[in-house]
């Protein structure tokens, strides 16, 4: 009988410990993978300040499942995506490697683990596959991986080390130059990449990656309960409760949202329409931006209503208070977490319509778009929305339901065994001995 498939999910975060849209996709992989048959999963997430070491090994529980651990890494230099501590890696990783001998290896970040990890880890496991997840632009871009130009918040289309320079003129383009040799050389010794849109995928390979061995999966989400659809007041149609759920930075266009509320003419928007306001964090944004927020609030005044950070966990609870869902990034996207629960909860959509926010909601049957940063197109839209309560059931009954976990988890799968099998077949016309087998 042939050996369980044996999978490393690696993660730069614990969604219990940093609630991101990676870090809540590569642990619903994890949990789908675990769901296959044949199919055995650990989950390996990278933790740091203000979490602190326990002791000599970088490894660490902090009581999470028996099949999910930590790794404390803080030396990491973000430029070149790049872990200073090569010795924990040595020690402590390649020693919890050798003891798993997992078949594959699947990154999801390069963030705080380093392309170091990726490094030694093939060095080790040479007959293993090792995958990456792409998430967003952080390979090719410096400015957060978000490919858009500083200081104008321009969308940028294609990076070079003189356009990345222009961003970040105290860079010189030597620099830019090493870093992107680095960063590709590194990914090279990769065996395979995915990414969860079409259009990110599209952006890599014309920077380079091959597209032979890149895939498009989709990320997956743990799909439980619908939420029911909000109760309306007695006497009234009208759909008029959106919701933005997310950080509130400058690359969310939170500021876009906010300002289009306030461009609703008064006798369309009326007394009971409102904005809520799930998110957090604008206190650790530039204050130039906290300033141009705290202003829109202002002249929003009760048309905005704000409910704090959530969890993820409690999506299900609050969006029965929703009817729309609003997504108004201003930089290209690739597979937010939030239009995919707005898909589940089949809340219809108001997106940017560029990147995967555009590819991941079909104008006019999963929701609608709007000209990505423009506050007064945002605006039509609402007022679209507001004076035809048609839209919201025709919506409603037409939108897709997302990938789940499991499904997701079978697409994965299939290519780790893909690539196990083009490593054997290598391996047997090179005689260059046994190749690890999984069923």
């Amino acid at each position: 009988m042939s050996e369980r498939l044996r999978v490393l999910v690696v993660s730069h975060g614990h969604p219990s410990l940093s609630l991101g849209g990676a870090e809540i996709a590569s642990h619903n992989l994890h949990k789908g993978l675990k769901t296959l048959p044949g199919v055995e999963s650990i989950y390996l997430a990278r933790t740091g300040h203000p979490v602190p070491r326990h002791g000599a090994s970088a490894l660490m529980s902090l009581r999470l499942a028996v099949d999910e651990v930590l790794f404390h890494a803080d030396d990491y230099d973000p430029f070149f995506l790049s872990n200073g501590d090569t010795e924990a890696i040595r020690r402590d990783l390649l020693r919890f490697a050798g003891d798993l001998k997992p078949h594959v290896v699947h990154f999801h970040h390069m963030i705080g683990m380093g392309l170091e990890a990726l490094y030694a880890l093939r060095a080790a496991l040479p007959q293993s596959a090792i995958v990456v997840t792409f998430h967003e632009y952080l390979s090719i871009c410096h400015n957060h991986g978000q490919m858009v130009k500083r200081p104008s918040g321009q969308l940028c289309n294609a990076a070079s080390p003189i356009s990345c320079h222009g961003c970040f003129p105290e860079i010189p383009v030597s620099r830019f130059l090493k870093r992107e040799q680095f960063v590709r050389g590194m990914l090279d010794l990769a065996d395979a990449f995915v990414s969860p849109s079409m259009f990110l995928a599209t952006r890599y390979v014309e920077w380079g990656i091959d597209a032979e061995k890149l895939s498009v999966i989709e990320n997956g989400i743990v799909a439980g309960g619908s939420a029911p659809v909000r109760d309306l007041p007695a006497g009234t149609t009208r759909r008029n409760r959106f919701a933005y759920f997310g950080q509130m930075t400058p690359f969310k266009g939170i500021d876009v949202l906010i300002d289009a509320v306030s461009r609703v003419p008064e006798e369309i928007w009326g007394e009971d329409s409102c904005l809520m306001i799930f998110g957090g964090n604008l206190e650790r944004q530039p204050s130039e931006f906290q300033e141009r927020v705290k202003k829109l609030i202002d002249e929003a005044g009760r048309r905005v209503r704000f409910y704090g950070a959530y969890q993820n966990a409690e999506m299900p609870r609050l969006i029965r208070s929703v009817d729309w869902v609003v997504t108004p990034s201003t930089w290209w996207e690739n597979s937010p977490v939030v239009i995919q629960e707005a898909l589940h909860h089949r809340r219809p959509i108001i997106c940017s319509d560029i990147g995967g926010m555009a590819e991941k909601v079909s104008d006019g049957k999963d929701g609608l778009h709007f000209r990505a940063g423009s506050a007064q197109d945002l605006a039509d839209r609402l007022v679209e929305v507001l004076n035809e309560p048609q839209a919201w059931d025709r919506l409603h009954a037409s939108m897709r339901p997302p990938t789940s976990h499991i499904d997701c988890a079978s697409e994965h799968a299939a290519l780790y065994r893909r690539l196990l099998e083009d490593k054997r077949g290598k391996a047997t016309a090179g005689h260059s001995g046994p190749v690890a087998q999984a069923g």
